[in-house]
C-alpha cells in the first residue's frame, strides 16, 4: 500500500511543485485580469495546493487500499 500511495504521491508533488513555478513565472502576465486578489497571493496558491494533494492523496489511496485485499495467490492464477 506504501508503495502505490508513494507513487502517486510522488508525482502529484513534482506537478505542484512545477505548477506553482509556472503560476508564479506567469502571474504577472495575467496580473491585469484578476478582479479581488493580487498576482501575488499566497493563500490562493497554498489553498489549491492543499486541495489538490488531498484529492490525490484520496485518489491514492482508494486504488491501494483495494489492491491490498486482494489474496496475492488468487492475483497471480489471474493473470
Amino acid at each position: 500500500m506504501r508503495l502505490v500511495i508513494g507513487q502517486g504521491m510522488g508525482l502529484t508533488v513534482a506537478g505542484v511543485a512545477i505548477g506553482l513555478v509556472g503560476a508564479y513565472w506567469l502571474m504577472h502576465l495575467l496580473a491585469t485580469l484578476l478582479y479581488g486578489v493580487t498576482a501575488s497571493d499566497a493563500t490562493t496558491f497554498v489553498g489549491v495546493s492543499v486541495v489538490l494533494l488531498g484529492v490525490a492523496s484520496l485518489a491514492s489511496y482508494l486504488p491501494a487500499r483495494r489492491a491490498s485485499r486482494v489474496d496475492p495467490v488468487i492475483a497471480m492464477r489471474a493473470e
